[in-house]
């Protein structure tokens, strides 16, 4: 028993949990201390344990300003997502190349999780190249944002920068402006960067080494199933998306725009859902057509091994295919000269099935708690999407977060800790704790 507790909390899934529950404890503490909150009478520990989740789960949803904290709780938020939005895979794979922790083979599924055959299983290159991609990425970012802000005359515009380049890039959402980018709608200098680091955070650490030895091996690299895939159906996501937007909103949330404005509004609304968070425009003045579209967008996320939330693209893109064109007489899925096998059509079946469970329940717990504030003027659609975003790791919001009920704050931590870390564990591989496959006579259900 005791040989049994010990494999069990040495597994992936206790690694993955211990490692968020203590990132958002110590996240909790720094920014309830004084110099994290100048204001007369500190920050509730509510609001900072919120904040440390909100930031830790790159989500961005927020009870108190961003802006209000002090620079020292600034910079503890920028950490947090920092190491939040990495934390899955790079604090696996540091764990799997410390030679006196002995991992077995099982605990390699975690980072198997997040990586092809296409892309060498070498825990210190993966190491590197993460450590490379992020630190060219955002760096890259931070220039052209400082550039931006200099230009439209922001204050503090290298930090501004490099803020919102790094929660750009971790698809956290949070940023030091109480409007977020609303007052740069017209100003692509801001939002075609930070449109272009949401992306490349989103579409996943595998596409983009994928991306970069297509690029070096020219046509002796042929790319990924799973690139094709995420890069597809990201892209026709995205266009359909803006495209719906703008002949929704055009007369409505963009009618004080240009047409080539409300055309990059309406881009940036389609990038951000997929799980940035930043908005140039308000939600709440989006109607409701746009509305539903947002949140599809939010529930689907991006993609695997990314630092996006969301039952992520291909899992999608699976359920969707299957849907479509059916399968074959042994549950395959066949297209794109490709078979893909009965088992992974039925894992990503079932993980999209836990997530609605968990959005169900985070919904219907909602509605409980929040019966006052659906009575003083918000409706049951402004609870939805606080649902939706805080469970696909977004952080938009339609003006909820700060007027719910100390009940409601918990019920949203849970559910960014559920959307960001959970629904992970549970597509992870059982491992010791599934039982020995039996043999058991086939039984006959009708269906339809």
């Amino acid at each position: 028993m005791q040989n049994r507790l010990r494999r069990l909390f040495g597994s992936a899934r206790a690694l993955l949990y211990g490692y968020f529950l203590v990132l958002i404890a110590v996240s909790t503490v720094l920014l309830a201390l004084p110099y994290a909150w100048p204001q007369p009478g500190g920050i509730a520990v509510l609001d900072a344990l919120f904040t440390a989740t909100s930031a830790a789960a790159v989500t961005g949803l927020i009870t108190v300003n961003t802006a209000d904290f002090a620079l020292f709780g600034q910079l503890v938020i920028l950490a947090t997502i920092q190491l939040g939005g990495l934390g899955i895979i790079f604090f696996s794979t540091v764990f799997l190349i410390q030679p006196a922790l002995k991992m077995s083979l099982r605990s390699r599924s975690l980072i198997r999780e997040y990586y092809v055959d296409q892309v060498d299983f070498d825990a210190g290159r993966i190491a590197r190249s993460i450590l490379l991609v992020v630190v060219a990425v955002q760096a890259a970012g931070a220039l052209a944002l400082v550039a931006g802000f200099a230009t439209v005359g922001a204050e503090r515009p290298v930090l501004n920068a490099a803020f919102h380049s790094v929660s750009a890039f971790n698809n956290a959402g949070f940023s030091l402006f109480a409007d977020s980018l609303e007052r740069f709608v017209a100003e692509p200098a801001i939002t075609v960067p930070v449109m272009l680091l949401v992306v490349l955070g989103g579409i996943g650490f595998v596409v983009l080494v994928d991306l970069l030895r297509k690029t070096a091996g020219g046509r002796r690299h042929r790319l990924a199933l799973h690139t094709n895939v995420v890069l597809s159906v990201s892209v026709v996501l995205i266009m359909v998306a803006a495209a719906a937007f703008f002949v929704f909103e055009r007369h409505g949330a963009y009618a004080g725009l240009s047409d080539g404005e409300a055309g990059m509004a309406s881009l940036f609304q389609a990038i951000n859902p997929r799980t940035a968070g930043f908005n140039t425009v308000s939600q709440d003045m989006l109607g409701y057509p746009a509305r539903t579209v947002t949140k599809l967008l939010m529930f689907i996320g991006g993609a695997p091994g990314s630092i996006a939330g969301g039952i992520k693209v291909t899992t999608f893109a699976l359920v969707l295919f299957a849907a479509l064109f059916g399968t074959n007489r042994d549950g395959d899925l066949e297209f794109a000269e490709r078979r893909i096998p009965a088992e992974l059509l039925a894992k990503a079946h079932a993980l999209l099935f836990k997530a609605l469970l968990l959005l169900f329940m985070a919904v219907v717990a909602l509605t409980i708690s929040e019966r006052s504030l659906l009575a003083s003027g918000f409706e049951y659609s402004d609870v939805l999407f606080e649902a939706v975003s805080a469970f696909g790791t977004v952080g938009l919001s339609t003006g909820v977060t700060p007027n719910l009920s100390e009940a409601g704050r918990i019920i949203i931590i849970l559910t960014m800790f559920a959307g960001r870390v959970g629904l992970i564990a549970l597509a992870m591989p059982r491992g010791i704790l599934a039982k020995p496959r039996v043999g058991y006579p086939t039984g006959e259900i009708i269906v339809g």
